[in-house]
């Protein structure tokens, strides 16, 4: 007997053998369910745990965990990139630079979006620009309902990033990977070669952003452990069989599956800097995270 899982994946090369059944999952039935815009099924998921395995960005699990919300993080990241690209502005507006940004008002999506979270993370790092220094205006709000934005987050009524800087409420932006070529179409990053620094970043950190990862609901895991494996084991295969669509851009060497050194120093980054922007409020212990993983590749 299978077990019914209902499964929310974007729609990736790698996810789509899954869906279209090139890659099997022996010993599940996955229900693949779709979420246009893909963002409000992460915030389905951390408030009414409303799928039983689902793609969330790192942010988004960083405070799910931090809020005590019963997910467990699976050792594959689904989409990454480096993000120096993402801070923009308008090709007719002020030459800022990053180091330009104190006291300025910067638009972003939600204060707890994972672009946001990389680009505040090499500001402070790289130009000594803390995440409170900036005042920040956002169109959404972050996906866990727990968490109370600091208060040099904004919240503005705006449908889109991009109109705030149409109109003048912000001197830059923070978009992500798909924005940047959607709404963010002509804008201009503040670093003036973009990758090149985000090259320097992932040789300075020993690995490369993670945006998109892979939780499990605690429950689902507790009674269902082999058909959870069934579905990492999958996605693995998929991962591994659609390597010949990826380039060797940072995003193209983001997606893999299993633990690796690569990935833990991507969690301790990343969750120092959420520490530091204060998205968590307590330190992440990612020995522990390691080890809830190890089941994953024994």
């Amino acid at each position: 007997m299978t077990t019914p899982l209902k499964v929310l994946l974007g729609n990736h090369p790698h996810t789509r053998l899954l869906k279209d059944g090139t890659v099997p999952v022996d010993g599940a039935h996955c229900r693949y369910l779709e979420s246009f815009p893909l963002p409000s099924a992460f915030a389905r998921m951390v408030r009414d745990l409303a799928y039983d395995i689902c793609e969330m960005p790192l942010a988004t699990y960083l405070q799910a965990r931090d809020a005590g919300i019963p997910v467990t993080l699976l050792p594959a990241v689904l989409v990454g990139s480096t993000h120096h690209r993402a801070l923009t502005r308008l090709p007719d507006g002020p030459q800022l630079g990053p180091g330009d940004l104190v006291g300025r008002r910067v638009g972003v999506r939600a204060y707890g979006q994972t672009t946001g979270l990389w680009v505040r993370g090499w500001l402070q790092e790289e130009y000594g620009v803390k995440s409170s220094d900036i005042t920040w205006v956002t169109t959404e709000d972050v996906h866990v309902a727990q968490y109370v934005n600091p208060p040099y987050v904004k919240r503005s009524w705006s449908q889109r990033v991009v109109d705030l800087l149409h109109s003048g409420d912000v001197s830059a932006a923070v978009l992500g990977p798909k924005a940047v070529g959607g709404q963010g179409a002509g804008l201009i990053p503040l670093v003036a070669d973009a990758e090149s620094a985000g090259q320097a970043w992932i040789e300075r950190h020993g690995t490369i952003p993670a945006n998109h990862l892979l939780v499990v609901r605690d429950d689902v895991l507790r009674d269902s452990p082999d058909a959870v494996l069934a579905v990492y084991q999958a996605l693995k295969k998929a991962i591994a069989h659609t390597a010949g669509e990826r380039d060797d851009s940072p995003a193209g060497r983001a997606v893999t599956a299993g633990w690796s050194a690569s990935l833990g120093a991507c969690l301790e980054v990343g969750a120092r800097y959420a520490l530091e922007q204060r998205l968590i409020r307590d330190p992440v212990d990612v020995a522990a995270i390691e080890k809830q993983m190890a089941f994953f590749d024994a």
